[in-house]
């Protein structure tokens, strides 16, 4: 992973001087520490910064073809490169560096903007057409890499995070409310939606293209679950699948030129893929793993018991509760919005610590829990649905259906009564211009992919959307990531794994109301039996209330009532409300509880700060 930036413009004055592109990357050097390199004429400026993994010597960008016309940078990995260069080898082409990415630009030239259906891989680029006077982007399918754009007069701007976009001449700065909302209702941002207004997520599985008649985004790939059940097979065919496509994923995210570790979390999906290492000889096998003071919190005992099966060299990061508050200011920074947990914080102590022992990619197990029924959710979908619960009141129906796609689809809480609950907690006057801003007025996902199908996949398909995109890959993984220069791989967001399970009947997900039954079964030879028969158990760190009970005084002062009341955006009465039940109940952690609404409070007032985002209240904008 890398950072890239850049602007264009098919016509009117070059979009990007030098000095302007330089700015661009200079915000994105945690993303790219190893090299830069930039690529300017009269319509495009392109701004590269580099984390070298493949092709260590020669694999700098920008990239350009044979002819010179098509100018390439990538952020990300093309994992079945090596197949897609001999297919392109062979036809004629001819490639100027040993990177991965480069496939692209050949690609493009036999297939133009299908060249998307061939890749696997995780990535967000940038392809610039000068005969055409076209630039060409695109996101890998699940969201991986992110990509972020805004319109300034004819220009279009556009850069790994949001921070590099910021310092282009003419943006203007200002809160998303709804933005703001989705994080209040939902896991969290959902593209392409960000938290500063004009400035989007390109989303997952979409494709963007500028040229003389604008610019415009489409969907070119998604997730897409029968409308009926698929064939009745055996248990033990589903898991053989499942295992050998799980490790053909592993060792294709095992390409690069330098070490590769693992995330161990203690839970079955980083025990598999660190067992599927291991079968691959990975030497040295590394991994990594994250513990708190706090036995509540910490799974330090399974972790080591993965580590002691597979022989690697484990490393344990210590994140004390007291660290928290320390590095809470940089993980709002890198992450670029508000949060509901204090979890990345300790993402942030954890990949310090992996570029530290000098292993800047780790796999992880993100993706298993929406791929397989991993969550709690599933359970209680399937306990709905056996019991034939009532329709909702027409008022809250319609509410999901406009979010959901599906009046009687359930996802994590009641939407009127929260819907309440967040008119209480904003300032009087957002309050009452809620329904202008709220998050369920445009919908959120592809309604044609939520009606017809079975809950359990009603759930995935949201889950996919809503919860792993722009969160947990997003402002929990790959911005935390990357702030130390840690590329992560995932190897359950494989698009021929991806594709495997979505064929599989969900009766086999959650079978018998277990979670997980055919990873489960998959992983029987590979992974500790201790792991396997454990419960789920959610990452969770300490939340808000260890956060007032440290009395630190600046956590004081952002949520005190002269502050909450300078802001204008949050009800001082609703916050010192929220202030006193979190000390009521100090032991509750952030991610033992679907929301940690004072938590993310305090994050939007670190987020105003670091951005230097207009304030609503007296004095402000």
């Amino acid at each position: 992973m890398c950072g890239i930036c850049g602007a264009f413009s098919a016509s009117g004055p070059p979009p990007a001087s030098p000095q302007v592109v330089a700015r661009m990357q200079a915000q994105l050097v945690h993303r790219g520490p190893d090299d830069d390199g930039m690529f300017l004429d009269d319509r495009v400026g392109l701004g590269f910064r580099r984390l070298a993994i493949v092709d260590l010597d020669g694999g700098n960008q920008p990239i350009s073809n044979e002819d010179g016309n098509l100018w390439l940078i990538c952020n990300g990995e093309i994992f079945n490169a090596p197949s897609l260069r001999r297919q392109l080898i062979h036809k004629g082409h001819q490639f100027a560096t040993g990177s991965d990415v480069e496939v692209i630009l050949h690609l493009y030239e036999d297939h133009g903007e299908a060249l998307l259906e061939q890749l696997n891989g995780q990535f967000a680029f940038a392809l610039y057409d000068s005969h055409k006077k076209r630039l060409f982007c695109a996101r890998d399918p699940f969201g991986v890499a992110p990509f972020f754009y805004t319109q300034v007069g004819k220009a279009l701007v556009f850069a790994s995070e949001i921070k590099a976009i910021l310092t282009y001449p003419g943006v203007v700065r200002e809160v998303d409310l709804t933005g703001l909302d989705q994080i209040l209702s939902l896991p969290g941002l959902v593209s392409p939606r960000t938290m500063f207004k004009g400035i989007h997520s390109l989303p997952p599985g979409h494709k963007l293209v500028a040229d003389g008649r604008g610019t415009r985004s489409s969907a070119y790939w998604d997730l897409d679950y029968p409308t009926s059940a698929a064939p009745a097979q055996r248990d033990e065919t589903f898991a053989t699948a499942v295992c050998e496509a799980l490790a053909n994923s592993v060792e294709r995210r095992l390409m690069a030129d330098v070490p590769v570790g693992s995330y161990l979390s203690g839970g079955l999906d980083s025990a598999f893929i660190t067992a599927l290492m291991a079968d691959h000889s990975v030497d040295p096998l590394n991994s990594f793993s994250v513990s708190f003071d706090q036995p509540m919190f910490d799974e330090d005992k399974y972790q080591r018991l993965v580590a002691d099966r597979t022989g690697s060299h484990h490393r344990r990061t210590l994140h004390p509760a007291d660290h928290i508050s320390a590095a809470l200011r940089q993980s709002i920074w890198h992450a670029e919005c508000p949060v509901k947990e204090s979890y990345n914080t300790a993402s942030l102590s954890l990949s310090a610590a992996t570029r530290d022992a000098g292993v800047p990619v780790v796999l992880s197990g993100e993706g298993a829990d929406e791929l397989f029924a991993g969550y709690l959710g599933y359970r209680y979908d399937a306990f709905r649905a056996q019991r034939r619960q009532a329709a909702p009141c027409p008022a809250e129906a319609a509410l999901r259906a406009r979010a959901f796609g599906a009046a009687d689809v359930f996802y994590e809480k009641n939407l009127l009564s929260h819907e309440a609950q967040r008119r209480n907690l904003y300032a009087a006057p957002l309050a009452g211009d809620l329904q202008q801003f709220c998050f369920s007025n445009t919908p959120l996902v592809d309604e044609n992919k939520i009606q017809g199908r079975h809950v359990i996949h009603q759930r995935s398909y949201l889950d996919f959307k809503l919860r792993l995109g722009d969160h947990l890959l997003g402002d929990h993984g790959d911005r935390m990531l990357m702030a130390n220069s840690v590329e992560g791989r995932f190897p359950f967001l494989d698009r021929d794994l991806v594709q495997l399970v979505t064929q599989i009947p969900p009766d086999q997900l959650l079978h018998g109301f277990e979670e997980k039954h055919v990873l489960k079964q998959a992983a029987i030879p590979h992974v500790p039996a201790e792991i396997i028969a454990r419960e789920k158990f959610a990452f969770a760190a300490p939340g808000s209330a260890f956060l007032l009970l440290q009395d630190c005084p600046w956590i004081t002062d952002l949520l005190s009532p002269a502050t909450v009341r300078a802001q204008g955006y949050f009800d001082v009465a609703a916050v010192e409300a929220l202030k006193q039940a979190a000390l009521n109940e100090p032991a509750l952690p952030s991610g033992g509880a679907p929301d940690d609404a004072l938590l993310t409070v305090l994050s939007f007032g670190i987020f105003l700060d670091c951005f230097d985002m207009p304030l609503l209240g007296p004095g402000g904008a």
